[in-house]
């Protein structure tokens, strides 16, 4: 039977929101009706997707649009209405129009955003609501849309430098498989039947060889052990300190990670302070977006300092994550009350960082994986032709 989300008057004037399951519309508008309740909106409640998840380029685009027609004078109801009927992506669409019928009984728009996690992060909540609260929502709302590009170009660079040395591991590690399993066996069963001692390269890639191809299984259900254990570690708290921690420190991808947290933390906690979001807030919402959790527990104690009534620099300096420079200007900023700006300065100048740090990291990598891939399967191949070198100097 299908399901109704209804928003209706009662006698005495009161409002509700709810929903009436009933074989058809005309139903269950007669069973409100019954109930002394005048109708002013009925519609089928729409099924819930498990997927849900709206692309982020989705909501650039949704929330440039709304900014656009809130600052252009169209009422909130109207524009949700049009942003609706005009999207594209079937998940957006249907969260759009929860997002109208909920404003249309009542809701701030925050408030019926955030009903949406899929859709719409708590930072985007947090900052429309901001926003709703100063008038000057059109405002925010472009403030958000440029914050969202930059944060997620900045995640696909740094997405683009761990992923490059992946395909490439992957890529020897299928030559490697295919060399062990199709191509030296071959080169076994020819010194097999010469009948000849093998150097011990040469045994050593067959013993290889062999042993592949026959616990196969057990080399594939080890990885996926350990895999599955790495997973599990990571999942738990001390696991994930541990494992960012060393992240961080890892001596070409650290820097990458490091400058990218840095450009993260301070374009967010920037956008946030100036939007209107008091700091202690802005800084609970900037620690739950900081991806590490080193960077998150440096963060949290900054909130806890600031409650305190101390400085944030002071906590971010004993963590020792944070460059010297960020301290100082953060510093500058909080002694000088712009630190809004100082953050925003400083984001614009670690996304510079991030993108040398990423050329770097890539320009270093290549070589790095022809020599070992040149090592690798390059030596296996001479390990297989020594002994038809010993063969043709016996032969001279």
């Amino acid at each position: 039977m299908p399901t109704y989300t209804y928003s209706a008057r009662a006698i005495n004037g009161e409002l509700k929101n709810a929903t009436i399951d009933a074989p058809s519309r005309e139903e269950a508008v007669a069973q409100l009706r019954k109930q002394r309740l005048n109708v002013l909106k009925i519609d089928e409640a729409t099924k819930k997707k498990k997927s849900g998840k709206v692309p982020m380029r989705d909501i650039v685009i949704f929330t440039r649009q709304f900014s656009t027609m809130i600052n252009a004078g169209l009422p909130l109801v109207q524009a949700l209405d049009i942003l609706a009927n005009q999207s594209e992506n079937q998940s957006l669409k249907d969260v759009t129009k929860a997002v109208v019928f909920d404003v249309e009984s009542g809701n701030t728009v925050a408030d019926a955003l955030r009903k949406h996690p899929n859709a719409f992060t708590e930072l985007y909540v947090n900052m429309v609501a901001a926003g709703e609260a100063g008038g000057i929502l059109d405002t925010i709302l472009m403030r958000l849309a440029v914050f969202m590009e930059k944060n997620d170009a900045l995640v696909r660079k740094v997405k683009g430098a761990m992923i490059y040395p992946g395909v490439i591991m992957s890529v020897a590690a299928i030559a490697i498989t295919v060399l062990l399993v199709f191509v030296i066996p071959v080169f076994e069963n020819m010194f097999a039947s010469v009948n000849m001692a093998l150097p011990l390269p040469t045994r050593i890639v067959i013993g290889a060889s062999r042993f592949l191809k026959l616990y196969w299984w057990a080399v594939g259900a080890g990885l996926f052990g350990l895999f599955y254990l790495f997973k599990n570690y990571y999942a738990t708290s001390g696991g994930k300190l541990t494992i960012d921690k060393l992240m961080l420190k890892a001596p070409i991808l650290g820097d990458v990670l490091r400058k990218s947290a840095v450009s993260r933390f301070t374009r967010t906690l920037g956008t946030l302070i100036s939007s209107g979001v008091s700091i202690l807030e802005g800084l609970e919402i900037t620690a739950k977006t900081a991806g590490n959790r080193v960077i998150q527990d440096a963060i949290m104690e900054s909130r806890a300092s600031i409650a305190g009534g101390e400085t944030i620099s002071a906590p971010l300096k004993k963590s020792a994550v944070f460059p010297p420079m960020v301290i100082s200007m953060i510093a500058v900023g909080e002694q000088t009350g712009g630190l809004d700006e100082m953050l925003t300065k400083i984001a614009d100048f670690y996304d510079e960082e991030v993108d040398a740090a990423v050329s770097g990291l890539l320009a270093m990598m290549e070589p790095l994986m022809i020599v070992f891939l040149g090592v690798v399967v390059g030596g296996m191949v001479v390990a297989m032709y020594l002994p038809i070198f010993d063969m043709v100097n016996a032969a001279g």
